[in-house]
């Protein structure tokens, strides 16, 4: 019996600790919240502390589970988390939404911004055939929170919009006017961060906040003809991401852009003349827009069409740019765009290729075939020095390397122009043995190649994960 009761004692010596230390053991169980909640068993020290805990309720209907019993299940569990002290996050879920649960999601709402206070909500519905469920106007009066994700929301503030804490907003799948979107960044003077997806019915975006410095936007596709081209006005800009399936979007005044992604496809129209027309003239228009920024990432799309501009004589203005990231295939009829960009980037000190590995829309095709492009590639004058240039990566390439006729004359391309470069990486996907020898094999030909630089460092490594 003594033996027992020592080491009962010793046991519980954990919850001699002073308070301070045992919330802080309990903020190690943040990611699972009802695992916070079951430390009240362990004794009677225990009992209240986890209410004192910052803790995220994350509720995500499964599909197998039925929306009632898991809208019933979700309302018990909020019942009793009224006690807490700090929820941080609410995090509501429901794959088929229909307006018959608009109160119950109501009750969510009022328990996360008038009961818990949290500072990130989020609310998530699949209602792509379904009533979009609408925010109740209770909820546009918030100063605490700083972070709001709706995703299949209806926003229609009857007054005015309240969030002035806000910092970050990110809203997808849903219909606005001009005057609604206004509104809503009105009621948002500290916003900062500012994330548009498959956002339509607007046809003007001006942002006149200093604050507000990164703007995304993704999947815009006017489809109404009576709608005008989408107009950007963010002076104040520093960062902009342009994603996605996107058309009618003009860049009318960000002088303050610092860093930009043009990672999207453009498609105009059905005639596929005008259609190559309307995207050569739009990615002309963005690369003279951009040409001052900092650091510039271009995907596969915007590579293709510099390619086909070059082709037809077009170059690309000169810029200040001195980061460059590339997401392409690598592909042979790619080179001419890549070429091309690179001679317009005399600034540039650090190139980085992601590998895409997608399907593509193949535009060069229609312009002319592999062999002319190579040929066209090897009797134009590409040479350039690219005097900053000092790191160089390609990342996540997948396949064989020897006898490659896309990755080995750009890799030869760059050594023999880059004539300040420090450091070449390629970063390959490793899978089997026979891939892992091609590596070994074109790790020891790239370390042959001829370097305008006598520092450069070429790195060849292998991902297995």
């Amino acid at each position: 019996m003594e033996m027992e009761r020592k080491v009962m004692a010793r046991g519980d010596r954990l919850s001699d600790l002073p308070d301070a230390i045992l919330l802080h053991i309990l903020s190690m169980l943040l990611w699972d919240s009802k695992a916070v909640v079951r430390t009240s068993v362990l004794s009677q020290r225990w009992r209240f502390l986890w209410k004192s805990v910052p803790v995220s309720l994350d509720f995500e209907s499964p599909n197998s589970y039925s929306e009632k019993d898991f809208i019933a299940s979700t309302n018990r569990e909020l019942y009793y988390w009224r006690s807490c002290q700090k929820i941080r996050r609410f995090r509501g879920s429901l794959f088929r939404y229909d307006n018959s649960y608009v109160k119950d999601v109501d009750l969510w709402v009022h328990f996360a911004t008038k009961v818990a206070n949290v500072e990130e909500l989020t609310l998530l519905f699949d209602s792509d055939n379904h009533p979009k469920y609408e925010l109740p106007n209770f909820a546009y009066k918030n100063t605490l929170l700083r972070s709001l994700i709706l995703i299949n929301c209806e926003l229609k503030p009857s007054g005015s919009v309240n969030w002035n804490s806000l910092v970050f907003l990110s809203i997808a799948s849903l219909n606005l006017t001009d005057n609604m979107l206004e509104k809503i960044l009105s009621g948002c003077p500290n916003l900062e961060h500012l994330e548009l997806d498959c956002v339509l019915g607007i046809s003007r975006l001006e942002i006149s906040s200093v604050k507000l410095t990164f703007l995304s936007l993704k999947d815009y596709q006017n489809k109404n003809p009576d709608l005008s081209p989408l107009e950007i006005l963010a002076p104040h800009i520093k960062y902009f991401e342009l994603l996605g399936f996107c058309n009618e979007i003009r860049l009318r005044n960000v002088a303050s852009l610092v860093s930009a992604i043009l990672s999207s496809n453009f498609d105009y129209i059905v005639d596929e003349e005008r259609n190559s027309e309307a995207e050569d003239g739009y990615l002309k228009e963005f690369l003279h827009i951009v040409a001052y920024v900092e650091d510039l990432e271009l995907g596969p799309w915007g590579i293709e069409c510099l390619s086909i501009l070059e082709l037809k004589g077009w170059q690309s203005p000169p810029s200040s740019r001195k980061y460059l990231k590339l997401d392409t295939a690598l592909e042979q009829l790619d080179f001419l765009g890549i070429c091309s960009f690179l001679q317009s980037s005399p600034d540039l000190e650090t190139l980085v290729i992601d590998w895409y590995n997608k399907k593509r829309r193949d535009l060069l095709s229609r312009y002319t075939n592999e062999d002319e492009h190579i040929k066209r590639f090897k009797t134009h004058n590409y040479n350039c020095s690219l005097l900053h240039l000092k790191t160089i990566k390609i990342i996540d390439y997948d396949g064989t390397l020897s006898g490659n006729k896309s990755v080995l004359p750009l890799v030869k391309y760059l050594l023999k122009n880059a004539t300040m470069l420090e450091k070449f990486v390629i970063t390959a996907k490793f899978e089997g043995s026979d891939m892992s020898q091609d590596y070994v094999k074109m790790a020891q030909e790239f370390q042959s190649f001829p370097r305008a630089s006598l520092h450069a460092e070429l790195s060849f490594l292998m991902d297995n994960s």
